[in-house]
């Protein structure tokens, strides 16, 4: 137990002396904007730790990527806002949110072996980028938030049409499920005569 505290401490150290170098390059190049830029890998780097403490304690620790995953994702889009100067896209962006509590629920199924854990994560996952295009689309076609023109006009378009066209096929009963909720196909055997399938 004294080594896992230890590998606490060093990442904890590290990341303080991390944090102390930006510090000293922001004062030493005055008028850079260094931390203007850089904060949200601070908040990705909050989310890093928790995966780092899920791999250094063991798979009862695996609830761990759940917020890891949150506060990462939010780092980034923190830092894409940050970047583009558009803060307006949170009005869909907090959909990123269910998608990195899927991201994170199906790497705590991966973690510990669970299969049923990993197809929740993947459908939450799913949920999540059905509504970011929905309210991506809604909020940038109808609203025009800012998005460049080649934006409004293409990508949110094309998005709908792909996420329709997806869902239909999906959901039309052209791939059917086996009993454990799986995409692989069905093989159904002749109780009669097991040889004819």
């Amino acid at each position: 137990m004294s080594e896992k505290r230890n590998y606490g401490a060093l990442v904890v150290g590290g990341v303080l002396i991390c944090m102390g170098v930006l510090a000293l390059f922001e004062r030493l190049f005055e008028g850079t904007r260094f931390w203007g830029m850089v904060w949200p890998f601070i908040i990705i780097g909050f989310g890093a730790l928790f995966f780092v403490g899920m791999f250094l304690l063991g798979k009862s620790f695996a609830w761990m990527a759940i917020p890891g995953s949150i506060i990462a994702a939010n780092g980034l889009m923190l830092f894409l806002q940050n970047l583009t100067g558009r803060w307006e896209t949170w009005s869909y962006s907090w959909t990123v949110i269910l998608m990195s509590i899927g991201a994170g629920i199906y790497i705590m199924g991966a973690w510990q072996g669970d299969a049923s854990r990993r197809r929740a994560g993947v459908k939450l996952f799913e949920v999540g980028a059905v509504m970011f295009v929905i309210f991506g689309a809604f909020f940038e076609i109808i609203f025009s938030l800012g998005a460049p023109q080649g934006m409004r006009e293409y990508v949110f378009p094309v998005a709908l049409l792909l996420l329709g066209t997806y869902l239909i096929v999906k959901r039309s009963g052209l791939f059917p499920r086996t009993k454990d909720g799986s995409d692989q196909p069905v093989v159904i055997e002749n109780s009669e005569n097991p040889e004819i399938k």
